[in-house]
């Protein structure tokens, strides 16, 4: 099961709105009855995102390390990408003609495929699936 960083901000914030659905997703994994997998991309992504939300009280960035290290990193594996997978990605991107911010939502799709994930969970199913339409019976909303 792959987290990309809307899930796991879902999941560790209270007060969003996707809480419920992106924490009972997570809550397979720390339970133990399926292997959790992140990015090292989705893991800075999701410290951004946590510092910046606009909830009351902000979440501090000790917090929101907290979370990610104590939450996220013992209950998942990390996958990071190499100069070829980054070159490979680009190329996908590229010919497709994507631009801006998209490729970021790429970093996250090649790490799932490269950790051969059968569960890709984003709440970002247009922007996923747009990408990688031969993974769509893969990528899911929690």
């Amino acid at each position: 099961m792959f987290f990309d960083t809307s899930v796991l901000v879902a999941a560790g914030v209270l007060g969003h709105p996707q809480h419920a659905a992106g924490l009972a997703a997570y809550r397979q994994v720390m339970s133990g009855r399926h292997s959790g997998v992140v990015s090292a991309h989705g893991l800075a992504e999701a410290y951004s995102v946590l510092t910046r939300l606009p909830v009351t009280p902000m979440i501090q960035p000790t917090e929101a390390y907290r979370y990610l290290t104590e939450s996220v990193v013992p209950h998942c594996e990390t996958v990071s990408l190499g100069e070829l997978d980054y070159l490979a990605l680009l190329e996908s991107v590229a010919k497709a003609g994507s631009r801006g911010g998209i490729v970021y939502d790429a970093i996250q799709l090649q790490c799932a495929v490269k950790a051969a994930c059968d569960r890709i969970y984003t709440f970002n199913l247009k922007d996923f699936i747009r990408i990688a339409p031969q993974l769509q019976n893969k990528i899911m909303s929690p």
